[in-house]
């Protein structure tokens, strides 16, 4: 156990070890493991068997040594040696974070780009397991993001913060280690802390007035100093607002003033020493910054009118007495015309007559509600009525401020008054989730392996809580090699699948986005495989035999069953010719002829003395794939001349057919198959003439004679062939008349013989030139005379009798012609 070590993943109860010793004398021997006082028992050993057996769990990252006495024994002597066992790493720490928690404070008007925090996670593992890498935890849509080796938080590139939208982003970072062995299985460790990014207000917004347009009223008996109206506005930055103040920039005339702090307007004449009965101030609010000084500003205008004793405007009253504010929740969508019951209001003017008629209506969001009546006289109950329920829609507006507005009709002063009346809108599930595209086109290797991710589609729903929550699925004659993740949209092809895109490079299918109630959107996802350069060249045939005319090419073809250019292109080249320099090859088509300095077979002949006339070739063809395949195909080219081809058809169909020796054997069965055919019409016709006119007809036969012409030789080296001889000469022999051809005579004269059958040929199949005949039998014979009976109908009934096997004879005669050809044919191949 000199340098023995341990994983410190092995399990309790291992046997790690086997102790073997001898004693000289023989005697058993007994073994024993000790360790120090202060130091774990971590193994045990069997006395006899000396078997090491793990009996405590190791731990690297707390002890790395173990040191222990192991001690051999025959009961009288003892010899101990003490040992060190190494414990060596495995992946069974996960990085840990420190210094949590995580809270940072961000200006929103921090430049993008910039670092904004770091996390920091350790593992105590060493190698490839103790190194960290970060990532955001579902990280779209955010405008942050994180060094995957640093762990700094930075704020991406082009995205700003704004308070106004939100004041806090909450980001859950993953820490994972480098994979390691654990237990025998490779196992990748994380850890994820929460950090919380408060983003702080900056003033960066102007100040905004409430409640506009302004109007006021000083009436004939106002006092001077009275209050007419208030103007009131705030600073748009709302997480920490400055301080406004508010001035009159004109169109006073120094008949009006306003509080620089309460925004209060007042008027400082008597009204009778007023000259203009409207006026139109403009008031401005500028903020103070925290350093006192000023800051951002913003105007308004303001109407005041000078009226007469018409001093009661419109007023609105609730339930408890006047009221200038409504309040009501319902929820989105309710039905067109649907009557807001929640509001009880009531609108009087304490004038009479025409001082107390006023309109009624809404200011704000036109075409949503409409108010009734429109026109009242002293006093009316106020009705609100739904108009327009698309408008009313929690995910545009969650709340919605109206001003009730009631202005006098007759009066010059035109008294009016509001309410503001606010609605609280409630969520419902009125939205179906919406894909971010219609289409979405992704591209993948076709050797991706399985489980690779292809992309990520993307649905919103609007709605809140759990009726805002999407679920994902895919279906479609194209979806079976990919699934989806349900709530990410991550398509992912099958851990089974292997894609090939000679086989199907476009797959087509629809992806769903469904919420809780079933209410679902769909997309279209186009997938296509691309090709990667995965096929080889293949040639029809590794070897291959080709004849060349003199003066013309040959041709030699292969074939890439890979789907895309350029992997199937491919290139041919001649890599090895004896003799060399001959043959020049047509790179893209395949094509191959002799060199122009070659015109002759005696030119060939200077370049091979010995006459041969067949060479061979070594053909690569190459794709132009990245890495690139090729494949090489042996070529014998035999090389003849035209005059060759000029010494008869059959030298030239010879030359046509060394090629594919089939073929010939194809148009030679042909031949033979269409003279039997000939034949046997032939004798069918004859015969049913013959019989039509109750005529014994001489026997004929026809004899076809093969010549003998001068015998063409062809120097092909691969095809011996003997030409058999073509039947080009008919023999027309007749046998001796017939003295009683069909005179109807009562005679004793005998019907004519029939023809005696032809004799066997010979089974063994003869490669001479001996011709051979086709012989065709016609005749018939003549009626029986039923008026004297006598021994000749016998006669003629044998003869008739004989004319069936005279048939037979022909048809065996001419099969055993036809068998007889085939096994001259098999007998050439």
């Amino acid at each position: 156990m000199a340098l023995f070590s341990l994983p410190e993943d092995t399990p309790v109860g291992s046997h790690v070890y086997t102790l073997n010793g001898t004693d000289p004398e023989g005697d058993p021997v007994s073994y024993h493991i000790s360790f120090n006082p202060s130091a774990r028992s971590v193994f045990s050993v069997d006395p006899n068997l000396g078997n090491i057996t793990l009996i405590e769990e190791l731990d690297r990252e707390r002890e790395d040594e173990i040191e222990a006495i192991i001690s051999i024994s025959d009961g009288l002597n003892l010899v101990a040696e003490k040992v060190t066992i190494l414990v060596t790493d495995a992946n069974d720490e996960a990085p840990r974070f420190i210094q949590e928690p995580y809270v940072v404070q961000v200006p929103e008007d921090t430049p993008s780009g910039s670092s904004l925090a770091r996390v920091r996670a350790v593992d105590r593992d060493t190698g490839s397991a103790g190194s960290v890498t970060y990532f955001l935890k579902n990280p779209h849509p955010s405008e942050f993001s994180v060094d995957r080796h640093s762990g700094v938080l930075r704020l991406q590139a082009g995205a700003t913060l704004d308070f106004e939208k939100a004041r806090a982003h909450f980001l859950t970072v993953v820490a994972k280690d480098g994979g390691g062995k654990l237990r025998g299985a490779d196992v990748v460790l994380s850890a994820t802390t929460e950090v919380t990014v408060n983003v702080e207000d900056v003033q960066d917004m102007a100040p905004v007035f409430v409640g506009t347009p302004y109007y006021g009223y000083v009436y004939e008996d106002t006092l001077p100093g009275s209050e007419v109206l208030t103007v009131v506005a705030m600073d748009g930055d709302r997480g920490k607002p400055n301080r406004v103040l508010y001035s009159l920039v004109n169109g006073s005339d120094g008949a009006f003033e306003i509080n620089e702090t309460s925004g209060a307007i007042s008027v400082t004449q008597s009204p009778s020493q007023l000259r203009r009965e409207v006026y139109e101030l403009h008031v401005q609010v500028t903020e103070v910054s925290s350093a006192g000084t000023p800051a951002a500003q913003a105007m308004v205008p303001v109407t005041i009118r000078i009226v007469d004793l018409n001093n009661h405007p419109p007023t609105f009253y609730g339930e408890s007495g006047p009221q200038n504010r409504f309040e009501l929740s319902m929820y989105e969508h309710p039905p067109q015309g649907e009557i807001l019951r929640g509001l009880k209001i009531t609108v009087n003017d304490s004038d009479q007559g025409a001082n107390a008629k006023f309109n009624l209506r809404l200011v704000g969001p036109g075409g949503i509600f409409r108010v009734v009546p429109q026109t009242v006289l002293n006093e009316a109950q106020v009705t609100i009525i739904v108009e327009n329920s698309a408008a009313i829609d929690f995910e545009k507006f969650k709340v919605l401020t109206f001003k009730l507005l009631a202005i006098e009709v007759s009066t010059p002063e035109k008294f009016s008054s509001t309410a503001d009346v606010v609605i609280q809108l409630l969520d419902t599930n009125d939205n179906v989730p919406k894909f971010t595209s219609h289409y979405y086109v992704a591209r993948i290797p076709e050797n991706a392996p399985g489980g690779s991710n292809v992309l990520a589609v993307t649905a919103v729903d609007p709605d809140t809580g759990p009726w805002g929550e999407v679920k994902y699925s895919i279906y479609g004659s194209g979806a079976d090699l990919f699934l989806i993740h349900p709530s990410s949209g991550i398509i992912y092809t099958q851990p089974w699948a292997s894609l090939d895109a000679e086989g199907t490079a476009r797959y087509n299918f629809y992806v769903k986005a469904e919420d809780m109630e079933g209410r679902y959107s769909l997309a279209e996802v186009f997938i296509t495989l691309l090709d990667v350069n995965d096929h080889y060249p293949q040639f029809g045939k590794s070897v291959q035999e080709k004849i060349m005319v003199l003066g013309s090419p040959v041709k030699i073809e292969a074939t890439d069953q890979d789907a895309e250019e350029p992997n199937n292109l491919l290139d041919y080249s001649i890599t090895h010719a004896e003799p060399a320099n001959v043959f020049d090859i047509n790179t893209h088509t395949g094509e191959i002829w002799l060199k122009n300095s070659i015109r002759s077979l005696d030119a060939l002949h200077n370049i091979t003395p010995s006459g041969d006339r067949t060479w061979s070739l070594e053909v690569q063809a190459k794709d132009r794939g990245s890495p690139s395949f090729s494949t090489t195909a042996l070529l014998k080219i035999d090389i003849v001349d035209t005059e060759m081809l000029s010494r008869g058809p059959m030298a030239a169909f010879l030359m046509q057919t060394k090629e594919n020796p089939m073929k010939a054997v194809g148009v030679l069965a042909g031949i033979m198959a269409i003279i039997v055919a000939l034949t046997v019409l032939i004798s069918t016709a004859t015969f049913w003439r013959n019989k039509k006119s109750n005529k014994v007809q001489p026997v004929r036969r026809v004899l076809r004679k093969r010549p003998s012409p001068a015998p063409h030789s062809i120097r092909i080296e691969w095809l011996k062939f003997r030409r058999t001889k073509a039947a080009d000469k008919f023999v027309l022999k007749e046998a001796p008349p017939n003295e009683n051809c069909n005179n109807n005579s009562r005679g004793s004269t005998p019907p004519p013989q029939a023809p005696a059958p032809p004799p066997p040929p010979s089974t063994a199949p003869s490669m001479g030139q001996a011709p051979w005949t086709v012989p065709t039998v016609s005749g018939s014979l003549g009626p029986q005379q039923p008026q004297q009976p006598s021994p000749k109908p016998r006669a003629v009934a044998k003869r008739k009798a004989v004319g069936s096997p005279v048939q037979s004879a022909l048809v065996s005669e001419l099969r055993q012609k036809f068998e007889k050809k085939n096994l001259h044919s098999k007998a050439y191949f």
